[in-house]
């Protein structure tokens, strides 16, 4: 059933984010293309904090994190900022994969996370 699908931000090509059974489904980029793991990283997490909010879930419940690098020379930066960010306790299933490339050049990471909501 449709109605039962929440979609925000919704494209042609994609939503911001896809709400179901009380699941949070949502992915985001970073807004700067040229700056550096940490900056981009830090970019990713605000916008999918905002996006988790807006669909009435917050970090503390995430489900499930699939984060995809360009380069995995920056898994250590991302983390130091991943590691921040999480609330302390609230670690998710997680996954990091290392990708030949990301839809705009100069990106350096993309995440993917899966949220129940509160």
């Amino acid at each position: 059933m449709e109605d039962d699908i929440q979609r925000r931000g919704v494209t042609a090509r994609y939503a911001d984010s896809t709400t179901h059974a009380g699941v949070v489904y949502t992915v985001e980029v970073p807004a700067s293309a040229d700056t550096d793991i940490r900056t981009q990283t830090a970019e990713t997490l605000a916008g999918l904090e905002r996006l988790l909010a807006e669909a009435g879930s917050a970090k503390s419940r995430i489900l499930m994190a699939t984060i995809y690098l360009v380069d995995m020379a920056d898994y250590d930066g991302m983390n130091e900022v991943w590691d921040a960010w999480l609330p302390p306790g609230c670690a998710p299933a997680r996954a990091c994969v290392r990708v030949a490339g990301l839809a705009r050049p100069g990106w350096r990471v993309e995440i993917a996370l899966t949220a129940a909501r509160l």
